[in-house]
């Protein structure tokens, strides 16, 4: 296992997720205990000491299983993080009575890493909003002892992060990103990972094969990737460009069976960074793979001064892009829940003003009638 140093911990760089853990019958909400303490076992045996869970996840049970399944373990030999759940606004006034229910459903005293959960353009005013205690009330719990590292996850664009940092950096000790090599560019990671250097604070991964995306590719880019390294499995490529940043301490998969724990343990077992010519070849696949699909917006807001309704049209081509590429999920809803009614997709009236600027030629009220019209799917 590959182990990364954070002030005075060695962490295993793989981390458990347990957002995707085994379920009977298909059902989220019910998880297979006896799967998944076996897949504990194993990363036990084989060097992950890193294990992520979060109030939702799991119809809100991951933290009670994974309560139960590593209270078999002595507290030193892993480390255990969860998160505030910001996501759901209704929380936002209840820190206190949420963090002591999550230490008694994770059987702990403490948590190794607390974060604040998905911190994005739904929940930021409120994130930052001192009537509601949340940064005050952890950095009590901290300084008590009851979380020894204070982060975020984000989930929200490069200037929500900013803004989050800006008011709490300081005490912001590692920053949890969705990144892979479709995200480097298309999310903008890259320059969220600038931002979290800039900070000092190093970067933990989510998301490190997009759902799943990054596991299966077409028949001609697995030749283009098998050329290189042949003995190289597809979802390996996704961690090797992980293993090339330097920023990257730890990695998280939502690891849903035994043989991906396997298969990505055994990834682990040796760091082998990306050349400059594999860098370029992924990078090069991981565009090609959004240009397909997403419209080539390039921002320059033409169509904005020509739009009767004041939409912000390169906002919402991006989310359209985000929730096409993607094949729905949850990123672009929630972007949207900070939009008043008339700011949103479904307020084009369909004009036909911003085409008529755009140098792109792109067809922007047909890509807002979809976009509705996917939302409501």
């Amino acid at each position: 296992m590959i182990y990364k140093t954070f002030k005075d911990k060695k962490l295993s760089m793989l981390g458990m997720g347990a957002m995707r853990l085994p379920v009977v019958d298909g059902n989220d909400a019910v998880i297979d205990e006896e799967q998944t303490a076996r897949m504990v076992a194993y990363s036990m045996e084989h060097g992950i000491n890193y294990y992520d869970t979060a109030y939702g996840y799991h119809d809100g049970n991951s933290e009670t299983v994974m309560g139960k399944v590593l209270k078999n373990y002595p507290r030193d030999q892993f480390y255990l993080a969860s998160k505030f759940p910001g996501y759901d606004l209704s929380n936002m006034g209840k820190v206190e009575e949420i963090f002591e229910e999550q230490l008694k459903k994770c059987q702990v005293e403490y948590f190794d890493f607390y974060l604040f959960h998905n911190v994005c353009e739904m929940n930021i005013d409120a994130y930052l909003d001192e009537k509601y205690g949340i940064y005050d009330y952890l950095i009590k719990q901290k300084r008590n002892g009851r979380i020894k590292h204070l982060g975020f996850s984000a989930h929200g664009s490069y200037d929500v992060m900013k803004r989050f940092l800006e008011t709490y950096g300081d005490a912001i000790e590692f920053g949890q990103i969705q990144l892979n090599y479709i995200d480097w560019s298309f999310q903008d990671a890259k320059r969220k990972v600038e931002l979290l250097t800039e900070y000092k604070i190093p970067v933990w991964v989510m998301e490190p094969v997009r759902g799943g995306k990054l596991a299966s590719l077409s028949e001609e880019n697995n030749a283009r990737l098998k050329e290189m390294r042949p003995e190289e499995e597809i979802p390996a490529w996704a961690f090797r460009f992980l293993q090339s940043i330097p920023e990257v301490t730890v990695v998280l998969s939502g690891m849903s069976n035994y043989e991906q724990l396997k298969n990505n343990i055994h990834t682990f077992e040796e760091d082998k960074p990306l050349s400059d010519n594999e860098m370029k070849t992924i990078l090069d696949i991981a565009d090609k793979m959004v240009s397909t699909i997403a419209l080539p917006c390039t921002a320059c807001r033409y169509c904005t001064s020509h739009c009767p309704q004041e939409l912000d049209i390169p906002v919402l081509l991006s989310l359209y892009n985000e929730h096409c590429v993607t094949e729905g999920g949850f990123i672009a809803p929630m972007a949207l829940m900070a939009y008043p009614e008339d700011k949103k997709p479904s307020a084009c009236i369909g004009c036909r003003s911003c085409e008529a600027v755009c140098p792109q030629q792109i067809k922007i009220s047909e890509a807002m009638e979809d976009f509705t019209n996917k939302l409501k799917s």
